[in-house]
């Protein structure tokens, strides 16, 4: 099993794979054979609120977007739990800020699997182990 970050879950449903790393193509392709791709549930607020500011667009409404994405069988929502609240809250100061980035990182940890991101401030944190 692999978390996916919400830039990456987007990159990939899209078909946009060329924005991905060899490294992070295959371990979704690999992981997806066996239905076996976490979303966590702030991914779903964190796509909405970015159509909504105009930040992210499809080809139709986030809602129909996400529909089409959860229908899919490879990916299972993670939904937030109270541990992963604690283990966000947990992060020290030189952890991104972004509580979704906390809140997807420590569904990674809580799960203990791979987070796979692009996101150079998640990369590399301690005990984070993540795929690009």
């Amino acid at each position: 099993m692999i978390v996916l970050d919400t830039h990456v879950l987007v990159w990939w449903v899209d078909g946009d794979t060329r924005k991905l790393s060899r490294r992070a193509r295959q371990a979704l392709e690999q992981h997806g054979k066996r239905n076996e791709l976490i979303i966590s549930s702030v991914s779903i607020f964190e796509i909405t609120t970015l159509e909504r500011r105009g930040r992210l667009r499809f080809n139709v409404p986030a809602s129909e977007w996400l529909e089409q994405m959860r229908r899919l069988p490879e990916y299972r929502i993670e939904p937030l739990t109270d541990d992963i609240a604690e283990r966000a809250s947990q992060f020290g100061e030189a952890f991104p800020g972004d509580p979704a980035d906390r809140m997807i990182a420590a569904t990674a940890l809580v799960r203990r699997v791979p987070l796979v991101t692009h996101d150079g401030r998640l990369i590399g944190m301690e005990h984070l182990q993540t795929i690009w």
